[in-house]
This record gives C-alpha cells, sequence and structure tokens, in this order.
C-alpha cells in the first residue's frame, strides 16, 4: 500500500499530506506536512509529536508518541484548495511501538483483533 500511496502523490501532484487521528473525545485531530516528506520511511517509521497537547493523553515528561500511518486509508480530500491527501494514522508509543491505551483507532484494532481470535468474527 504505500508505494501505492507515493504514487497517488507523485501522479496527482499532491503538495500535502494531512495526517489525522482521533483523541479519545473523537474529535478528529490533524498534522500537514509538504507531500515531499511523505516517502517509504516516513511510512514505515512514522511521524512523532506531543502526546501532551491533547486532551486526557499524556503529561509534558512522558509526551513523546508517534502516529503510524495506514497508507490504506488514504484518499484525496476534495475540500482543500490546494491538493491534499489524507491519511488516517494509529497512535503508537515510540519506544515500544504498542498501541497507546488511550487512542480510539487502536482500541478499536485490539477489540477486532480480539473478536477474531476468539472465533466471534471472521
Amino acid at each position: 500500500m504505500s508505494k501505492e500511496l507515493i504514487s497517488m502523490i507523485a501522479n496527482e501532484g499532491v503538495e500535502y499530506v494531512d495526517i489525522r487521528f482521533t483523541d479519545p473525545r473523537g474529535k478528529l485531530q490533524h498534522v500537514t506536512v509538504c507531500s515531499d516528506q511523505v516517502d517509504a520511511d516516513f511510512l514505515e517509521e512514522g511521524f512523532m509529536f506531543d502526546g501532551s497537547s491533547i486532551a486526557g493523553w499524556k503529561s509534558i515528561e512522558e509526551s513523546d508518541m508517534k502516529l503510524m500511518p495506514d497508507a490504506s486509508s488514504a484518499y484525496l480530500d476534495p475540500f482543500y484548495a490546494e491538493k491534499t491527501v489524507c491519511v488516517h494514522c494509529t497512535v503508537v508509543e515510540p519506544d515500544t511501538g504498542e498501541s497507546y491505551a488511550r487512542d480510539p483507532r487502536g482500541c478499536a484494532q485490539r477489540a477486532e483483533a480480539y473478536l477474531k481470535s476468539t472465533g466471534l468474527a471472521m
């Protein structure tokens, strides 16, 4: 999927990539970066941010967090003035790479994995 996203950025003449995630209250948060920053390493390594700026997450002394983009979620946003691709992310702990417990997307992914493991969902 990463190659497809990088190709879309190049082929569509995308100028910006909007990196999105949801906070515990359900509010969409985002960071916009120039499209030339998004490459295979960016998609594999993630994007560091300050988690203390999100209500209910972390205190300033332990605020380093990472956004892991999901390239399969990418789409061109028709409402931006400049060509912008939006990518949804899972929030992870930078030291362990494990999903952050208060990330709604990560919580849903863990719930889905649990249901699959029990045989209740396929």
